[in-house]
C-alpha cells in the first residue's frame, strides 16, 4: 500500500510539473518563437500562452523594444587618405521576431558589424572638412545602407549617431593652425571693414556739414537781402512820402517863406558845424553879416526854383535857345 501510494504521489507531481512546464507567460513587448518538434510551429503573444511539454518548446526570445549598441571606434580612411577613428551609436529594433530568428544567427552582431563597414565606406567618399561639417548626412545615409541590407534579418535601425572622430595628432596640429590663421583673417576683415565705415561716415558727415553750412549761408544772405531791399523801398516811400508833403505844403500860402527861412537856419547851422570840424576854412567876406548870408541862401533857393520850372518846360531831346 505505502509504495502504491507513493507511485501515485510521483504520477500526480509530474502531471503538476509537465501541467507547470507547459504554462507560459509572455511578457509585454516580447515575442517567444515555439518550435514543435524541432520546427517553427508559431509566435506567442503577450500574455498567457499554452505549450505541450516535450513537443513544443520556446527557441527564440526576443524584445521588441528599441535598444542601443555601442559601435566601437575603428580606423576609417578619408578621400585624401586622412586616417580617422570614429564610433558611435546604433539604436535599432525588432521588428519581424521570426526572421531575427531564422535569418540570420546573431542579428545584432551582423548589423554592428554592417554599420561598421558602412561607416567606412561613407568616410572614404569624403573630405577630411566634410566629415566634420556633414555629421548628420553621414548618419543618414549609414541608416539607409544599414536597412537596405538587412531587410531579411528583421530587424530595422532607426538612427545611428557618431559620437567621435579623432583625427591623428599632426593633422589636428594643422587644423589648430589653419583655425587660427582663420581667426586672425576674420579679425583682420572686421577690423578693415570698420575702418573703411568709420572713414566713409567721417567723410558722409563732413559732407553734410558743408552743405548745411552753405544752404545756411544762402539762407542767411537771401534773408538779408530781402531785409535790405525791403528797407530801401520803405526808405524810397518814406522820401517820397516826405517830398511829397514838402512840395504840398511849398504850395500853401506862405509856404516859401516857411521854406525860405528853413534853408536861411540850415546854411548857418552847416557853416556853424563847419568851423567845429577843420581848422582850415574857406569863408565868404562877409561871414560877419548874418543878413547877407539868409538873403544869399533865399537868392540860391530861388534860382533852384526858378531852374526847375525852366526845365519842366523843356524837352530833354532838344536844346535850350540863349
Amino acid at each position: 500500500m505505502e509504495f502504491d501510494a507513493l507511485f501515485y504521489l510521483v504520477i500526480a507531481f509530474s502531471g503538476v510539473l509537465m501541467v507547470w512546464k507547459g504554462i507560459k507567460i509572455v511578457p509585454q513587448q516580447s515575442a517567444w518563437i515555439v518550435e514543435k518538434l524541432g520546427k517553427f510551429d508559431r509566435k506567442l503573444e503577450p500574455g498567457l500562452n499554452f505549450l505541450i511539454p516535450f513537443i513544443e518548446r520556446v527557441a527564440y526570445r526576443h524584445s521588441l523594444k528599441e535598444f542601443a549598441f555601442e559601435v566601437q571606434e575603428q580606423p576609417a580612411i578619408t578621400r585624401y587618405n586622412v586616417t580617422l577613428m570614429i564610433d558611435g551609436i546604433l539604436y535599432m529594433r525588432v521588428i519581424d521576431p521570426v526572421q531575427a530568428s531564422y535569418g540570420v544567427n546573431d542579428p545584432v552582431y551582423a548589423v554592428t558589424q554592417l554599420a561598421q563597414t558602412t561607416m567606412r565606406s561613407e568616410i572614404g567618399k569624403l573630405a577630411l572638412d566634410q566629415c566634420f561639417e556633414e555629421r548628420e548626412q553621414l548618419n543618414s545615409n549609414i541608416v539607409n545602407s544599414i536597412n537596405q541590407a538587412s531587410q531579411t534579418w528583421g530587424i530595422q535601425c532607426m538612427r545611428y549617431e557618431i559620437k567621435n572622430i579623432t583625427p591623428p595628432t599632426t593633422v589636428l596640429k594643422a587644423m589648430e593652425l589653419q583655425m587660427a590663421a582663420e581667426r586672425q583673417k576674420r579679425a583682420e576683415i572686421l577690423q578693415s571693414e570698420g575702418q573703411r565705415q568709420s572713414k566713409i561716415n567721417i567723410a558722409e558727415a563732413d559732407k553734410q556739414q558743408v552743405v548745411l553750412e552753405s544752404e545756411g549761408a544762402m539762407t542767411d544772405q537771401v534773408n538779408r537781402a530781402r531785409g535790405e531791399a525791403e528797407a530801401l523801398r520803405e526808405v524810397a516811400k518814406a522820401n517820397a512820402e516826405s517830398i511829397l508833403l514838402v512840395a504840398n505844403a511849398i504850395e500853401q500860402t506862405g509856404g516859401e517863406k516857411a521854406v525860405a527861412m528853413k534853408i536861411a537856419e540850415q546854411y548857418v547851422s552847416a557853416f556853424e558845424k563847419l568851423a567845429k570840424s577843420s581848422t582850415t576854412l574857406l569863408l565868404p567876406a562877409n561871414t560877419g553879416d548874418a543878413a547877407s548870408m539868409v538873403a544869399q541862401a533865399l537868392a540860391v533857393f530861388g534860382q533852384i526854383r526858378g531852374g526847375t520850372s525852366t526845365m519842366e518846360t523843356i524837352s530833354p531831346w532838344q536844346k535850350p535857345q540863349a
